[in-house]
């Protein structure tokens, strides 16, 4: 069992962990003191390089302020995991998660729209300002 590579389950749920610790601004070693393992620990949960026991990570859960189901579902389905590459590191921005709560906080369709044309529209702005530098 030395030096297999992670399985992609406890990879992936890894790199949820990190996002959801980083959008909340913890450390590592604060996620550590509150689940009552050390820093590194949690580096090796992160990285999928340990396993996490079903408690263990219903700790984290709680800590983290999600459901298990947010750090688990979907993995079972193997087509998912390309979406979530993309996505993982998108959340993991700092301010992503918070410009995603006020997006869904909108009351309406017609203010989330205008919302993400005028985000698409500076996005595009500061590409063609680059281009031109």
């Amino acid at each position: 069992m030395k030096g297999e590579p992670p399985h992609r389950l406890d990879v992936a749920i890894g790199e949820r962990i990190r996002t959801r610790r980083k959008a909340m601004r913890m450390s590592q070693g604060a996620l550590a003191r509150a689940v009552g393992v050390t820093f590194q620990q949690v580096q090796k949960y992160e990285r999928g390089a340990n396993r996490i026991s079903f408690s263990r990570l219903m700790d984290i859960a709680r800590v983290l302020q999600c459901r298990l189901s947010d750090l688990a579902e979907g993995l079972d389905e193997g087509d998912t995991a390309a979406g979530r590459h993309r996505v993982d590191p998108i959340l993991a921005l700092e301010g992503a998660t918070e410009l995603l709560e006020a997006y869904s906080a909108l009351p309406n369709e017609a203010l989330r729209r205008t919302l993400l044309q005028h985000a698409r529209a500076l996005a595009g702005a500061v590409r063609e300002t680059g281009k031109n530098s």
